[in-house]
């Protein structure tokens, strides 16, 4: 079927910076909606950043002005930029592909395995 290969996550001092990457690999079609999610310990999986086919983009109250969202139609890859980093930015973060269009017209939603990103001094 279908799977979402993350990469990007790491150790950051506060204020620094991390681009996430993941690439949906398949018989894909089209993809809707690629976004990011993350899940700190003891809290709830959380939308961040999501953008459509179109480039329409939403972004968590949180992380407006700091991160960036973006996508590569040609390679079904998404990226996130994150700059700015805060301790409370410290969480798992999971790629998420949404009504994925494989080449017999069947629609799926994908996860990634989630990579973590730690924001400590």
């Amino acid at each position: 079927q279908v799977q979402l290969v993350e990469s990007g996550g790491g150790l950051v001092q506060p204020g620094g910076s991390l681009r996430l990457s993941c690439a949906a690999a398949g018989k894909i079609s089209s993809i809707f909606v690629m976004g990011w999610y993350r899940q700190a310990p003891g809290k709830q999986r959380d939308l961040v950043a999501s953008i459509n086919d179109a480039g329409g983009k939403n972004y968590a109250d949180s992380v407006k002005g700091r991160f960036t969202i973006s996508r590569d139609n040609g390679k079904n890859t998404v990226y996130l930029q994150m700059d700015s980093l805060k301790p409370e930015d410290t969480a798992v973060y999971f790629c998420n592909a949404d009504r994925v269009r494989d080449t017999l017209g069947y629609f799926g939603n994908y996860w990634g395995q989630g990579t973590q990103v730690t924001v400590s001094s």
